[in-house]
């Protein structure tokens, strides 16, 4: 626990380093890390601008899919400009408050996506285990519901965090070895009583984490029982591919996020933690749109419609 000293002067800011230790490639990582930041906004903001416009794409699965990319937008526009002018300039200053709201905007997404993926699997679960009742549950009343409360809980618990994170003092060191402001280097730097902190966050991040995931195992184990009855190998092979996209995904985040928050790496393995931070918001988010999204039939032939549209418009 970290008591101030009443001598002390509290701080305004950190400092982050960044990728202070890969300068000479600063160019390179720059070049590399804005294209990939570029192709993962892109492909997002197109799958929620196909599903809000094309009525065919307005099924349970094309809204939570829309809801994901929705999410990751938040999430990477918030880490990856910052993370660029950092390579830039080899690190940089942020204030206490606008570090501390970095981290907000980083879990407020996280959270969302955690309940959305489990959603994905109880629509997927009602599609294959119930499908007479897909109709009845699935409705758009249901839809709307599931979406609002995934934001709504995304949003209050990492409020909750945030406000306990922002009463925090901090005196000395600032120095942040990473290039985004995530809770755990920032706690450490606290010169202030951090149990509240901690066990707060215990009780929001496990529960979050673990419980869709818990519940996504439980759903899939019931999908994959269904699915063996079915008699034809067709049946069960059109059955699986419509839930293979999103077990992709399912593996891919929560393998990074436990990765990072649950299991982390010791504090001196600093450069595997950016290496795992890397891949949770640069890679992840072009991840997913392009394995669930647009490797879809229908979001496919939607594009390629509108595209053959806008030619004939241009055209004439």
């Amino acid at each position: 626990m970290a008591k101030r000293n009443q001598n002390q002067t509290l701080l305004t800011e950190f400092l982050l380093l960044g990728f202070g230790d890969l300068q000479d490639f600063k160019i390179l990582l720059f070049t590399i890390f804005l294209i990939i930041h570029i192709m993962a906004l892109t492909s997002n903001i197109l799958v929620v601008a196909l599903v809000a416009f094309i009525r065919s794409l307005h099924s349970p699965m094309y809204i939570f899919i829309s809801q994901l990319s929705l999410s990751e937008i938040i999430f990477t526009s918030n880490i990856v400009p910052n993370m660029l002018w950092l390579i830039l300039v080899g690190g940089g200053k942020i204030s206490i408050a606008r570090c501390i709201f970095q981290f907000f905007l980083l879990a407020f997404p996280t959270v969302a996506q955690c309940l959305l993926l489990a959603s994905m699997s109880f629509d997927r679960y009602v599609a294959i285990c119930k499908p007479l009742h897909y109709n009845m549950i699935m409705t758009f009343g249901n839809q709307v519901q599931i979406v609002i409360t995934c934001w709504l809980v995304g949003f209050t618990l990492s409020f909750i965090v945030y406000i306990f994170l922002a009463r925090l003092e901090f005196c000395g060191p600032n120095i942040i070895n990473h290039f985004y402001c995530d809770i755990a280097p920032v706690v450490e730097l606290a010169c202030s009583d951090i149990s509240a902190v901690e066990l707060v966050t215990s009780l929001v991040s496990y529960p979050v984490v673990l419980s869709p995931f818990l519940f996504i195992s439980a759903t899939y184990i019931s999908i994959l029982h269904t699915i063996l009855k079915i008699p034809s190998i067709t049946g069960r092979q059109k059955s699986f591919s419509t839930c293979s996209s999103h077990l992709t995904i399912v593996c891919v985040y929560y393998g990074t996020l436990t990765s990072i928050y649950i299991f982390p790496p010791s504090s001196n393995s600093v450069n595997i933690n950016k290496g795992m931070s890397l891949l949770y918001t640069l890679v992840t988010p072009l991840f997913n749109p392009l394995i669930y999204s647009l490797r879809n039939q229908d979001i496919r032939r939607a594009i390629k419609k509108h595209i053959q549209i806008w030619n004939k418009f241009l055209a004439t």
